[in-house]
């Protein structure tokens, strides 16, 4: 089996650095993260490995999901994050669905000093891909990653 067999990814090009992109990300998550009208709270993320992160969405009629609990498997500053929700905190065993794996890597267009930014999931197994795809990644996702996108360059273009 291949890495990507079981995956789904978003990826875009963002004008701006990924020292802006990064603060977005760690900083501003409750802003972008889950796709409008619905909202999202950062219970907790303690950005290190084994540290948690955990993350409530809401809905515009009261609907609830989550929290979505799990564990940070790897932090590079303005690189890499991995999360998975095979642990929660303490390294406590629970159902999993995916790992989640979030890249910044320098992509300069046209001299923006911007940001390729990717975000992936991968499943455990094709019936949790399949799952995913039907709860409406690609709608979901890509407008995760619009908000995202237009709030890093709106930063980029305040600071």
């Amino acid at each position: 089996m291949s890495e990507a067999e079981h995956e789904l990814s978003v990826s875009c090009h963002i004008a701006a650095p990924r020292a802006i992109c990064w603060k977005v990300w760690t900083d501003l998550k409750d802003e972008w993260f889950c796709p409008k009208p619905w909202r999202a709270d950062v219970i907790e993320e303690d950005l290190r490995p084994g540290g948690r992160s955990a993350v409530q969405m809401f809905g515009p009629d009261g609907e609830e999901t989550g929290p979505m609990e799990g564990v940070f498997l790897e932090v590079a500053p303005g690189e890499r994050v991995v999360t998975t929700d095979a642990y929660a905190a303490g390294w406590a065993p629970q159902t999993p669905f995916m790992s989640a794996i979030w890249d910044f890597a320098d992509e300069d267009v046209d001299g923006d000093g911007g940001t390729r930014f990717t975000a992936t999931a991968r499943h455990w197994d094709a019936e949790a891909k399949a799952r995913h795809e039907a709860m409406g990644f690609h709608p979901g996702w890509d407008q995760m990653m619009a908000q995202y996108k237009a709030l890093c360059e709106t930063s980029a273009a305040s600071a």
